[in-house]
């Protein structure tokens, strides 16, 4: 989720990020977290389908909350809205802004979580990429179709779920961090890494993908790399049923 806080009070923006980051290690969502100390300032930066909820704050220096949503709403009628407010008397303004909730503060752990649940519940699921340059073009691979990364030499072969090979250079450090350390993405073999979604089976010293591809597992590690699949689907579970309550 891309998620905007506009509020003039900096210690409240440090405290709403905080807590976002904190729901985010805890529930395994990735946030972008975009703070603004002002509703000119956030208008500024604001375009159509920029953040998937904007928490702000009502009462602000300059242009309040109230006016800034009121020019969102012209840009973007569908952008999840937030309203931050120590005072429950501007909430008939803020709903005829078509707010999806009204926060009072202080606020705690428990409210930002409970609305960033909710939003889950109805926010389209984005899909992550990669861009990489590869036949001396820039190419978006998104990961869930990444079957398998090979490192040789300086490059790396990334094949995807459609048989497309790709070809570029850098290290599976560096897509690793680039990936921001997919969970998916798991090391069988020294300079081979698996997305675990299209691993079918283990037999004997060999792991078995979907498509029938065969790839040597670390003879010494290779309980380990059994575990750290195993471990990944019950996440994988866990973070569906946890969705749908």
């Amino acid at each position: 989720m891309k998620i905007a806080f506009v509020d003039d009070d900096k210690e409240c923006l440090e405290e709403l990020a905080r807590l976002c980051q904190d729901f985010a290690a805890k529930n395994h969502c990735p946030v972008e977290i975009f703070p603004f100390s002002s509703g000119e300032s956030f208008l500024e930066a604001f375009e159509k389908g920029a953040f998937s909820i904007v928490f702000m704050d009502i009462y602000m220096k300059g242009m309040d909350g109230i006016a800034a949503a009121a020019k969102l709403r012209e840009e973007d009628p569908a952008c999840l809205l937030a309203f931050l407010t120590s005072s429950r008397e501007f909430m008939p303004d803020a709903f005829s802004c078509h707010a999806f909730e009204y926060i009072t503060k202080p606020v705690s752990f428990q409210r930002i979580a409970d609305v960033l649940k909710d939003a889950l519940k109805i926010l389209p699921v984005s899909r992550s990429y990669i861009e990489l340059s590869s036949s001396r073009k820039t190419v978006r691979a998104f990961l869930d179709e990444i079957v398998s990364i090979v490192t040789d030499a300086h490059y790396l072969d990334i094949h995807l779920a459609d048989g497309t090979a790709l070809r570029s250079r850098m290290t599976i450090s560096e897509f690793m961090e680039r990936t921001r350390w997919d969970v998916r993405f798991i090391s069988v073999n020294k300079g081979i890494t698996l997305n675990a979604d299209y691993i079918a089976e283990f037999e004997n010293n060999c792991c078995i993908l979907s498509n029938g591809s065969r790839f040597p597992v670390r003879i010494r590690d290779r309980r380990k790399t059994e575990q750290a699949v195993e471990d990944y689907n019950f996440w994988k579970i866990r973070s569906r049923q946890g969705h749908r309550t």
